[in-house]
C-alpha cells in the first residue's frame, strides 16, 4: 500500500515573503490568494518563520509599531518534508497548534505548503478508489486472499468487510490494514473464518503441566 505523502497533497510554488516585506503587503497577499498564513524566507529560499492572520492581529494589540514580517512572524518555522506521511503532517499541526506547514527539500529550501484543507482531501477520496485499493493492495497483494473470498463495500468512507478468511488470526490484521488506507473513516467487521488458529497458538505457548505426582518444594522454588 502506498500512503499519500505531503508531496502528493501540498500546494507547490507557495506564496512567500521576505523578512523585510511590509505588513500591508502581507495582508494584501493573504486576501488575494485566500490563505491564512505565508512563510517568510531568507535570500536562499529557506523558511525562517511564518506570518499568519493571528500574527497580524497580535501586531495590532501588542506590537503597534511593527511594520515588517520579521517583526511579527512566528519563528523558527515549523516545516515538513515532502516524504512525510499525511498522518505525520496532521499530528505536527495538531501538536504545534498551526494550520499550515512550509514544505522544504533536502537542502531546506521552500518547495510548497501543506494546509489542513489539503489534508481534508484524503477524506474526500472516491469510495470506488478506496474499494479498489483494499481489494488489490490489502487483500490480494498483502494478505494473499482470493478476491472472491471477501466482499468490500464502501459508502462515504465507511468500509464493510464480509465473507470468510482462512484463519481467525487474519481477521484483525485485515481490519487494521483497511483502517490505515487513506480516506477510510471506519471499518465494519462482518468477517468469518474457516479455522481458529489462535487456539492452537495459545496451546503452544501455554506453560506445560507438571508431571503426575509432582509436589512443589516448600518456599515456592523450582
Amino acid at each position: 500500500m502506498r500512503h499519500r505523502s505531503v508531496a502528493d497533497l501540498m500546494t507547490p510554488n507557495a506564496v512567500a515573503v521576505q523578512p523585510g516585506t511590509s505588513i500591508r503587503e502581507i495582508a494584501r497577499l493573504l486576501d488575494e490568494y485566500v490563505i491564512t498564513a505565508v512563510p517568510v524566507v531568507d535570500d536562499d529560499e529557506r523558511p525562517v518563520g511564518v506570518v499568519s492572520e493571528a500574527d497580524l492581529l497580535r501586531r495590532q494589540t501588542r506590537k503597534p509599531g511593527a511594520s515588517t514580517a520579521e517583526a511579527i512572524m512566528s519563528s523558527p518555522a515549523v516545516v515538513a518534508g515532502p516524504e512525510w506521511s499525511a498522518v505525520r503532517a496532521a499530528r505536527t499541526m495538531e501538536e504545534k497548534k498551526i494550520k499550515r506547514l512550509p514544505v522544504v527539500d533536502g537542502s531546506g529550501r521552500l518547495i510548497g505548503v501543506i494546509s489542513r484543507s489539503d489534508l481534508v482531501q484524503l477524506f474526500l477520496r472516491r469510495d470506488r478508489a478506496i474499494q479498489e485499493e483494499i481489494l488489490e493492495d490489502v487483500l490480494t497483494r498483502t494478505l494473499d486472499v482470493a478476491p472472491s473470498a471477501v466482499t468490500v463495500d464502501v459508502a462515504d468512507g465507511t468500509v464493510t468487510l464480509s465473507g470468510s478468511l482462512e484463519h481467525k488470526s487474519l481477521v484483525p490484521i485485515a481490519v487494521r490494514l483497511c483502517e490505515s488506507v487513506d480516506g477510510v473513516v471506519e471499518v465494519v467487521d462482518r468477517l468469518t473464518f474457516a479455522a481458529d488458529d489462535t487456539a492452537t497458538r495459545r496451546e503452544r505457548t501455554a506453560e506445560p503441566a507438571p508431571p503426575a505426582g509432582y509436589v512443589p518444594p516448600e518456599g515456592g522454588g523450582p
